[in-house]
């Protein structure tokens, strides 16, 4: 289902309020959200159209879906930016209020498209929305403009009822929301009572839909976004680690949203400091890592460029920080609110000199919360600044996700360096090549720190040429050596005679895993993986991707996954690219499974 409106039209809270109806029923779900970049472009225009969608089922969701079975489209403009997406023979729910002659010529069309065969092939349901809902809010005593802006909910009211929505989670959620203005709750609640009742009393619709729940392992669930799964994860790495949660960030869509969120929880210790810019915001998160807090910063890509000298300096500072990248369309500005899996080699290489540092992805919503957990096991155990990759689709997007239980989540111990009566040696390593963390003002610990090269051991300034080359190779080693301490490649492979393996990472697994259902389905024979530790990659990745005939790796990128692992294995991958800022739809990687197995 697809929810389309002017930015001002609150598709995204109805398609959100749908999302939590649809779990507390316990359907399984995958939604995706998919507004302007603009704060408000001209209403009624196709660049102001904001839409939410939802794939909802009594079965495994991957994706939140290709094309929408049904539409609801708020005005004529919706309906032209969306209609590409709805599968033929869908469901329109039109609000026929809005398509009048200067709304239908703002949007870009010359003549009705509900009169003039555009529409030929679907479903078409014409509902006077706007005039229902402001029939319904007469007698509450708010004005026209007001009683109008309630139609979203009119429209949410429908729906609950066409799929068999609990009326409870909305008008409860409304209760808490509206609750200190009383007019505003009244209006809301009676306009998505109006449009159940409609749905229920009009013969214009002549059937509803009943989904049943999907199967679930026993547990406690909710629906929960990428960037707030990410945020809680890294709360509960702050109480698994004993470390203060310290988050610095710059505002930028569409990390912005993991501020927000962190700046909620100051009870359970979070610090969060909105810096001057992306610079700031870096600097001051290295100088939360010296003084032993567990130091984030999160941004976009054109905020990691920003960060580049900053995350050298922690490199060779040697200190733990989490530098989180929710990708989006670029280069520069690109296209804010889209989505994309570009910064794949800004991660790796971005940054002068031999700097190397360890990069973890999360591959969906819910795993947000187990990758951030996982960034901060790495970056406190080895000293070293860990890159989490996210993306929009992830960090905009959400899930059902089952509640762990604390005690079984690891725990991360920050060692910090002790006075031991002999010389401090700042740069002296254990087994894994970890520097000590000595917190500053500690009696016994006094050392030099700052981005001039160190001498081994004592951590002095140097400038041996032979010295600089040990360091260098220490730091690789040390990042290097973390293949030892991560899980291998596993691969999906039931019969283990795959002719092709599909490779991927980050936000392509809900895509790989349908796609790949449905080919072998058809009989293929194709396996799959997917990476979450980027940077070293697991230990068997060569070993695997040399296994099979044909290796496949779709991104959402000209094909960064595919260069580096060409470069390091020698082995003939091939690409399958997307660069829309758009998520890979299931059917166009189905088609490219089936090319390649026919070639």
């Amino acid at each position: 289902m697809r929810f389309a409106g002017d930015s001002g039209d609150g598709m995204q809270l109805t398609g959100d309020r749908f999302t939590s109806a649809t779990a507390v029923l316990g359907n399984d779900l995958a939604t995706l959200p998919d507004f302007p970049a603009e704060i408000r472009a001209p209403a009624g225009t196709v660049h102001g159209v904001s839409a939410f969608q939802i794939q909802f089922a009594s079965s495994d969701i991957t994706t939140p879906g290709d094309h929408a079975d049904v539409l609801i489209a708020m005005n004529p403009a919706a309906l032209k930016a969306d209609l590409e997406t709805v599968a033929k023979g869908g469901v329109l729910v039109l609000n026929e209020d809005s398509f009048t002659q200067r709304n239908i010529e703002k949007a870009g069309y010359t003549t009705d498209p509900t009169q003039d065969g555009t529409l030929d092939g679907y479903q078409v349901f014409k509902v006077p929305m706007t005039s229902i809902t402001v029939r319904a809010t007469e007698d509450i005593g708010i004005g026209k403009k007001e009683a109008e802006r309630a139609k979203n909910m009119f429209a949410l009211g429908l729906v609950s009822w066409m799929f068999g929505r609990p009326t409870e989670t909305t008008i409860n959620w409304l209760e808490k929301k509206f609750g200190s203005r009383p007019e505003i709750l009244d209006a809301n609640v009676a306009a998505f009572k109006a449009g159940y009742n409609f749905g229920e009393t009009t013969e214009l619709f002549a059937e509803s839909y009943k989904v049943d729940a999907a199967p679930q392992k026993p547990g406690t669930y909710r629906n929960i976004a990428g960037a707030t799964a990410l945020a809680w994860g890294l709360i509960a790495a702050s109480k698994r680690s004993g470390l203060p949660l310290f988050y610095a960030s710059y505002p930028i869509t569409p990390a912005s949203e993991l501020l927000h969120e962190l700046s909620r929880h100051k009870n359970f210790g979070v610090i969060t400091i909105q810096a001057e810019d992306e610079i700031a915001a870096a600097n001051i998160a290295l100088g939360a890592a010296f003084s032993g807090q567990l130091a984030v910063t999160g941004t976009s890509g054109p905020g990691i460029d920003l960060k580049a000298e900053t995350i050298g300096l922690a490199v060779i500072m040697e200190l733990p920080m989490i530098v989180v990248d929710v990708q989006r369309a670029g280069p520069s500005t690109g296209m804010p609110t889209k989505t994309e899996q570009a910064d794949l080699l800004l991660a790796m290489y971005g940054r002068h000199g031999e700097s190397p540092l360890p990069i973890v992805s999360a591959s969906t919503p819910s795993e947000c919360f187990t990758a951030a957990l996982e960034a901060a096991r790495i970056a406190v155990r080895y000293r070293t600044p860990v890159i989490l990759l996210s993306d929009t689709f992830i960090a905009n997007s959400s899930e059902p996700w089952s509640i762990p239980d604390i005690e079984s989540l690891p725990k991360i111990d920050p060692a910090f360096a002790t006075p031991n009566g002999a010389d401090f040696l700042p740069y002296s390593r254990d087994e894994k090549l970890a520097r000590p963390w000595a917190i500053p003002g500690t009696p016994g610990l006094v050392h030099r720190i700052g981005g001039l090269e160190r001498q081994d051991g004592t951590g002095n300034i140097s400038y041996d040429a032979a010295n600089h080359e040990l360091m260098t190779r220490l730091r690789q080693a040390k990042v290097d050596g973390i293949a030892d301490d991560i899980p291998p490649l596993h691969v999906d492979d039931p019969a283990g005679d795959a002719q092709l393996l599909v490779l991927g990472w980050g936000s392509s697994l809900g895509t790989i895993t349908a796609a790949v259902i449905r080919a072998r389905a058809e009989g293929q024979k194709v396996a799959t993986a997917h990476l979450r530790h980027l940077n070293p990659f697991p230990a068997n990745t060569g070993e695997v991707v040399r296994r099979y005939a044909k290796v496949l790796v779709p991104e959402m990128n000209m094909g960064q996954l595919a260069s580096l692992l060409r470069a390091r294995y020698l082995v003939d991958v091939q690409s399958y690219s997307k660069v829309q800022g758009l998520p890979i739809f299931t059917e166009e990687l189905e088609h490219e499974i089936t090319r390649m197995l026919d070639e």
